[in-house]
C-alpha cells in the first residue's frame, strides 16, 4: 500500500530566515530538506513531513538509522576514549576493526590502513601503488587511468579521477590520470552489442598502457559497478580480463568499492562477487553504517610488504588527524561484526530476491531497464526524447514529493535500500517510484 506524503503548504518556513553562514554540499533549493530525526528508515524534517528512505542515505545507512549495537558501541567508547594521540600510538578498536576487515576481504588481503572518506581512501591508494613501484626500483611507474564517466571523490587527486565533463571546472585535474572508456560507455555511445563490449573494453585498456608506456602506467582505479553510469555492472569475465592484462603489464588493479562494498552486491565485496581479487580495495560508506565517517584502503600481501616486514606491523604515511579515530573505529568494528554474525548476507540475498522482479515489471512496464546485483539497483529510463537529458532527476523530484528518498541524474534513478528494509516497505517503495514513472513519464512508455 502506498502511502503519500503531502508537502506543507510553505516549506521554506522550517528554515532559519539567514543562511549565508552556511556552504551547502549542493545547492540550496525549494526541495532542500531540514532533517531533524529518523528511525529504521524513515527520516523526518523541520517541517513535519516524513520520507522513506530507499537509498540508505546515500548506500551507507545500511543498517537503519536506529542500530543500537553500533549506538551502543560508539557510546561505550566515547565514555572511554573519544581520542588518542594519532602521533604517539593508536587504540584497541583501530586494530580489532583492521583485523575485521582483512579477515572479511578475499583471500590475499592482508593489510588495512583506516582513513576518513572514500575521497581519502583513494588518494591514499594512488600515493600507495606509487610508492609500491618505487620501492621495487620502477619510480617512473606514476600514471593512474580510470574511467570516462566513473567517480572516485572530491579531493583533488580522487576529482583528478572522476572522468566526468563537470569536474574541468576545477580546472586541470593531477598529472599523469589517463582515462579509459568502460564497457557501459562503449554500448551506449558505439553501439558495441554487451556479448563484446567487456572483450573490447578490456582490450583498449591494453592498449592504452601499451601506448602509454608500461614502465610509465602504476595502476587503473575502477568501479566494479558504476554508480554514475545508473549502477552500470561489469560484463561476465571483463574483470578477469583487466586483471591479466594488469599482470602482463606490471600495472596494479584497484578497486573503488566506497558504493560496493559490505554486503551491497550480496557478498562483502564486489570483488568476491565477480571472483577477481584487487591489488588493492577502497571501502568506505557502509563500513561503518553511517554511524561515523569512516573508510579504508585494503592492500594485497605484495603491497603491504613495502610498508614493513612481511607478516610484522606496517605504516603509512603521512596521514590525517582523525585517522583511524576511536569512536569511527568503534562504529567500524560494530558494523562489520553485525555483518559477518547477524545474518545479514542471507537477509540481503532474501530481500534482493524479493525487490528485484517486482522492480523490473514496474521498470519495463515504463519502458525502462533495470541493472540489478545485490540491493544495488539502477532503472534506467531509456526511450525518450523531449526532456530525457533530467528525466532521472525528474523522477527522483517526483519521488521526493511523494515523500521517496532516492537518487536521479541523467537517464537513470538508482536505489540502495537498507539491510532492514521490510517487504512491506519494499511495497510501498515501488509503489511510490510507480507512481512518480506514471507522472513522468505515462504507462507503457
Amino acid at each position: 500500500m502506498t502511502t503519500t506524503t503531502t508537502t506543507p503548504a510553505d516549506p521554506a518556513s522550517s528554515w532559519p530566515d539567514d543562511l549565508s553562514a552556511f556552504c551547502f554540499e549542493v545547492p540550496h533549493s525549494a526541495e532542500s530538506l531540514l532533517f531533524e530525526s529518523a528511525k529504521g528508515i524513515r527520516l523526518s524534517d523541520a517541517a513535519g513531513r516524513s520520507y522513506l528512505d530507499a537509498l540508505s542515505g546515500v548506500f551507507v545507512t545500511c543498517f537503519g538509522y536506529d542500530c543500537e549495537p553500533i549506538v551502543g558501541a560508539v557510546t561505550r567508547q566515547l565514555r572511554t576514549l573519544p581520542f588518542n594521540p594519532p602521533l604517539h600510538g593508536t587504540n584497541r578498536a583501530a586494530l580489532e576493526l583492521a583485523r575485521a576487515l582483512v579477515d572479511l576481504a578475499p583471500p590475499g588481503i592482508t593489510a588495512a590502513k583506516l582513513v576518513n572518506g572514500g575521497s581519502e581512501a583513494v588518494e591514499a591508494a594512488m600515493r600507495l601503488a606509487r610508492l609500491h613501484h618505487r620501492a621495487r626500483g620502477n619510480p617512473g611507474k606514476v600514471k593512474i587511468l580510470s574511467y570516462y564517466h566513473g567517480y572516485h571523490g572530491a579531493t583533488f587527486g580522487s576529482l583528478s579521477l572522476t572522468g566526468r565533463p563537470d569536474v574541468t571546472r576545477f580546472g586541470p585535474g593531477l598529472p599523469g590520470v589517463v582515462h579509459v572508456w568502460p564497457p557501459d560507455c562503449l554500448e551506449s555511445f558505439w553501439d558495441v552489442p554487451p556479448e563484446k563490449s567487456g572483450a573490447l573494453a578490456a582490450s583498449m585498456i591494453e592498449r592504452t598502457i601499451e601506448a602509454e608506456g608500461p614502465d610509465s602506467v602504476a595502476a587503473i582505479v575502477m568501479e566494479p559497478v558504476i554508480h554514475l553510469r545508473g549502477m552500470a555492472i561489469a560484463p561476465a569475465d571483463y574483470l578477469a580480463r583487466v586483471r591479466e592484462v594488469c599482470d602482463r603489464h606490471g600495472v596494479l588493479l584497484v578497486f573503488d568499492e566506497i558504493v560496493t562494498g559490505f554486503g551491497r552486491t550480496g557478498a562483502p565485496f564486489a570483488a568476491q562477487t565477480f571472483g577477481v581479487t584487487p591489488d588493492i580495495l577502497c571501502v568506505g560508506k557502509g563500513i561503518s553504517g553511517g554511524y561515523a565517517p569512516l573508510a579504508a584502503v585494503l592492500m594485497a600481501g605484495h603491497i603491504a610488504d613495502a610498508l614493513g616486514e612481511s607478516g610484522g606491523p606496517v605504516s603509512f604515511a603521512p596521514s590525517h588527524t582523525y585517522a583511524a579515530n576511536p569512536l569511527a573505529a568503534a562504529a567500524g568494528l560494530a558494523a562489520v561484526t553485525l555483518f559477518r554474525e547477524g545474518g545479514y548476507q542471507e537477509r540481503i540475498t532474501e530481500l534482493a530476491a524479493y525487490t528485484e522482479p517486482r522492480l523490473r515489471a514496474l521498470a519495463e512496464g515504463h519502458g525502462a531497464t533495470l541493472r540489478a546485483v545485490g540491493l544495488l539497483y539502477g532503472v534506467k529510463l531509456t526511450g525518450a526524447a523531449e526532456g530525457a537529458e533530467r528525466l532521472g532527476e525528474r523522477v527522483a523530484s517526483a519521488c521526493l514529493r511523494r515523500g521517496l528518498i532516492i537518487r536521479g541524474q541523467d537517464d537513470w534513478v538508482v536505489l540502495a535500500p537498507a539491510f532492514v528494509t521490510t517487504t512491506a516497505e519494499i511495497d510501498e517503495i515501488l509503489g511510490i517510484l510507480g507512481e512518480a514513472l506514471e507522472e513522468v513519464r505515462g504507462a507503457g512508455r
